[in-house]
């Protein structure tokens, strides 16, 4: 009967879960925290309820959550979306996360704990949660001004930030025998995983979902969908990573495409399930009188997060040219801690290189700040505005004349040609080259499955190393062609630059050309000679690769430039794929209306709800409500300022324009479901 003791533990986990949840939306908190509450009440940690019995097995499910959970984040940041936001934004976020990290650090040497105690403490604090903030954000009806874009711009990617902090945490006990030369490399090889991962993907995946959505139906769609998710959380596994990331990069990869709101759909009911039931099983781990035990120092913390969080992303958006206050709106917003807090303060305790009371305390800041980030959030104006009338008249001075200075600095660059000309060649150096990092760093694991498939030895001695060797010779010989190429091109144009009105110009430009390309082939080829993984009879190898390589160089020059040209052009086509449709954050009409006190708010119909169905006119919102509709978002696809006419249908997402008052009774009008209509018909 152990499979009927499951299906109990599961639907007690998703009742409770349920029910917590609903009295906590109801009192106007997230319902994260009514999933953790849920969790201590029902875990084997409460003797007085003790509900569940087959904790393990939840626990399998919870890792399930964690998947669908990071898949839905990946879904969640789009490079378009970051891109309107400006590079100011990345800066910001790098710039707050690293600010957090000392500041972590140096509670940790105050409260006396080791330098590894420190740097997971910094790993918890330093990012925020996007699931939680994008709630608040919601629940607060701020998700559409330029503070909440921002506050959810910076938490999206501080789940970057995370998954290298998840990484380098992993390997610990290696950095602390390595130094700082172990961080490099494991960075590195981050970087050349998600680079291989990301080309590979953009260009396999939007191909695959496309084959799928005409060749199959929806049921076969969504096994398929799950299949690739579940698969590449496996792939990242191989490669040595968590199952996190894999799900994060197919998220972000598909995020890039057309058919992601197709997938947002389909994915969403199970998304909510099994992360419903991951933060539950977080909150099962939890000892009630271990939480009571740490409660000063959970306070202690949560105090310090909610200072220092503020601090270090107020500074950092004010230092990349944000104006103050919209940086402390932001800063404000973006206290919460949450998912990737919890996964981090487990992995220490798993580990045990941090005591045990590291995961308590993560669950009970969180809950903390995710009690008390409502409130900021709903009066970071006022809070801002106090602020800025009791700043230094010196103070805001030296505000705007920074603010100047970055505005003639970005002029400047924006008319350097050289800037122009060099930008997307180093770009594309970079990219390949992690590209080709990747290839060969995790040729290993491609070779072990290979051999696994295959066998070795059947048709000639050390058959399988021969041709995997020339295969991948092949694979990596397109970028490395077309690394060189831009390097040769950035030679040519600095050196044209540089000697530019010398009197002795001509012979001078190619001797500085000369002497820059061969630094860059010496620096190529120290790279390949560091990266490469011959072992063994590997001599032999890299000399039957070398003797391929020169041979396809000759035969195939012309064709890997051709080849590598379409694939770039297939990745640049797909990345660009839906850039010009309009979406509730990207119509251009959205622009900031502070100055007339007016808000915008979105809110998605029920299936069941009671203006279903009805034209706009017929509601009636203005002259009920004062608040106007200015946009139907209708599955991924933006209806702009439309006519009265129109008509709402179930899960139409619609944008609400008024005072703060009026498009929040406009969201609970448009929210009713009585049961009246639609099912009695």
């Amino acid at each position: 009967m152990h499979g009927i003791h499951f299906i109990q533990d599961l639907a007690v986990v998703l009742v409770v879960a349920g029910v917590v949840g609903w009295l906590c939306q109801r009192i106007g908190l997230s319902v994260v925290v009514g999933f953790l509450v849920a969790g201590i009440v029902a875990g084997p940690n409460s003797p007085a309820f003790a509900l569940v019995q087959d904790a393990a097995s939840i626990k399998t499910l919870a890792q399930m959550g964690l998947v669908f959970l990071m898949f839905a984040i990946g879904l969640g940041l789009s490079l378009r979306k970051m891109r309107r936001l400006g590079p100011g934004l990345m800066l910001a976020t790098f710039g707050g996360a690293i600010v957090m990290y000392y500041l972590s650090r140096l509670l940790g040497a105050a409260l006396g704990w080791s330098s590894t105690e420190g740097l997971f403490l910094a790993g918890m604090l330093m990012v925020s949660s996007s699931a939680i903030i994008g709630k608040i954000l919601h629940e607060t009806g701020t998700n559409h001004e330029r503070s909440g874009q921002l506050a959810m711009g910076i938490s999206v990617l501080e789940d970057v930030v995370a998954v290298v902090m998840l990484t380098l945490l992993n390997s610990i006990v290696k950095i602390d025998a390595g130094g700082g030369e172990q961080v490099a490399r494991t960075l590195f090889q981050l970087g050349a995983f998600m680079a291989l991962a990301g080309v590979l993907g953009l260009l396999l995946v939007p191909w695959l979902l496309k084959r799928m959505s005409i060749a199959a139906d929806e049921e076969l769609q969504t096994l398929g969908l799950a299949a690739l998710l579940f698969g590449m959380a496996v792939v990242a596994v191989q490669a040595g990573y968590s199952p996190a990331l894999g799900a994060f990069l197919l998220g972000t990869i598909i995020a890039e495409t057309s058919h992601r709101h197709q997938v947002e759909r389909t994915f969403e009911g199970m998304k909510n399930i099994f992360s419903a039931v991951f933060f539950v099983a977080i909150g099962m781990q939890i000892d009630v009188h271990e939480l009571w035990g740490a409660a000063g120092l959970i306070g202690g913390i949560a105090a310090f997060t909610l200072v220092a969080r503020p601090l270090a992303v107020t500074s950092a958006l004010a230092l990349s040219g944000t104006p103050l206050k919209d940086a402390l709106r932001t800063g404000l917003t973006g206290t919460p801690i949450g998912e990737f807090s919890f996964i981090i303060a487990q992995l220490g305790v798993t580990m045990a290189v941090v005591p045990p009371r590291f995961y308590p305390m993560a669950v009970g800041v969180s809950l903390v700040t995710t009690l008390i980030a409502p409130m900021l959030t709903r009066h970071s104006g006022k809070i801002a505005d106090a602020m800025l009338r009791r700043q230094p008249r010196w103070l805001a001075d030296w505000g705007g004349a920074y603010l100047s200075w970055l505005d003639g600095l970005q002029q400047r660059r924006s008319r350097n040609l050289l800037w122009q000309l060099s930008r997307k060649r180093l770009i594309q150096v970079g990219v390949g080259t992690l590209f080709v990092t990747g290839v060969v760093v995790f040729s290993g694991q491609f070779f072990s499955m290979a051999e696994a498939w295959i066998g070795r030895d059947r048709l000639f001695p050390h058959d399988l190393e021969l041709c995997f060797g020339a295969t991948l010779v092949l694979l990596i010989l397109a970028p490395l062609v077309a690394i060189w190429r831009n390097v040769s091109a950035m030679a040519m144009l600095y050196a044209e630059v540089s000697t530019k009105g010398h009197p002795y110009a001509p012979r001078l430009r190619t001797l500085v050309e000369t002497v820059l390309k061969i630094i860059a082939g010496g620096g190529m080829f120290v790279w390949l000679a560091a990266i490469q993984p011959a072992e063994g009879q590997g001599q032999w190898l890299l000399l039957f690769s070398a003797v391929v390589a020169g041979v396809a160089l000759l035969v195939l020059r012309r064709k890997l430039i051709y080849w590598h040209s379409e694939m770039e052009v297939e990745l640049i086509s797909v990345i660009e794929t839906g850039d010009n449709k309009m979406t509730a954050t990207t119509a251009p009409w959205l622009q900031p209306h502070g100055e007339w006190n007016l808000h915008m708010i979105d809110c998605t119909l029920p299936d069941l709800a009671d203006c279903q169905g009805k034209k706009i006119s017929e509601l009636g919102l203005r002259s009920r409500f004062g608040c106007s509709v200015v946009g139907i978002e209708r599955q991924g696809f933006m209806i702009p300022l439309p006519p009265p006419e129109a008509v709402l249908f179930p899960r139409d997402k619609v944008l609400l324009l008024g005072t703060s008052e009026q498009v929040t009774a406009g969201k609970a009008f448009l929210g009713v479901v009585s049961g009246a209509s639609g099912s009695d018909s």
